[in-house]
């Protein structure tokens, strides 16, 4: 049995969790998630903890088992505090603003990089070089986080480019010091 998916979910006060069948919706302050699961599992909510079991031993229950916990697990916590993954723009020029809900970029093309807001989403420009993107789905922000850092990768040489907050871009040297 997976390790992970024997754990249960506690559920946190103000969230609420309908299960119908294998249908799993979670409400709470910071949105609502609908998802749904695989048959072979069985999730059941006794008061406040939710547990995920599968009834059979196949290969194919037994590696859905911690998946489909860890899932559920996330639509709860996304519903009660959210999610949220912070870029960095690195780069003589690189700049970011909001323009209503959407997401306005400077990334050294000749023309700005305007990014729509998806629903449920949101976007945060604290400064000019550093972007948050929060939602209560975890899948969702970090899709959409990794769709903006794609406009420009941090690059090895001079190490610019929209980069996750706390990422380490291993610097190469520049042809100049391959001679040496």
């Amino acid at each position: 049995m997976s390790r992970i998916g024997k754990q249960p979910i506690t559920v946190p006060a103000g969230v609420t969790v309908t299960i119908d069948g294998t249908k799993v919706t979670t409400k709470g302050p910071k949105g609502e998630l609908t998802r749904e699961f695989p048959s072979m599992m069985i999730i059941k909510q006794e008061g406040d903890v939710i547990t995920v079991e599968r009834p059979d031993d196949s290969r194919e229950a037994k590696s859905y088992h911690g998946l489909v916990r860890t899932l559920v697990a996330n639509m709860v916590e996304g519903s009660a505090k959210g999610f949220s993954k912070k870029l960095q723009l690195v780069g003589v020029g690189y700049r970011a603003a909001l323009k209503g809900k959407d997401l306005d970029l400077q990334l050294g093309f000749s023309h700005p990089v305007v990014v729509p807001c998806p629903e449920g989403i949101t976007f945060e420009v604290p400064t000019q070089t550093e972007i948050v993107v929060s939602g209560p789905s975890k899948e969702q922000v970090g899709q959409v986080a990794a769709d903006i850092r794609k406009w420009r990768k941090p690059e090895p040489y001079k190490g610019k480019g929209i980069r996750y907050e706390g990422e380490y871009v291993r610097r190469k040297l520049g042809k100049a010091a391959k001679g040496d």
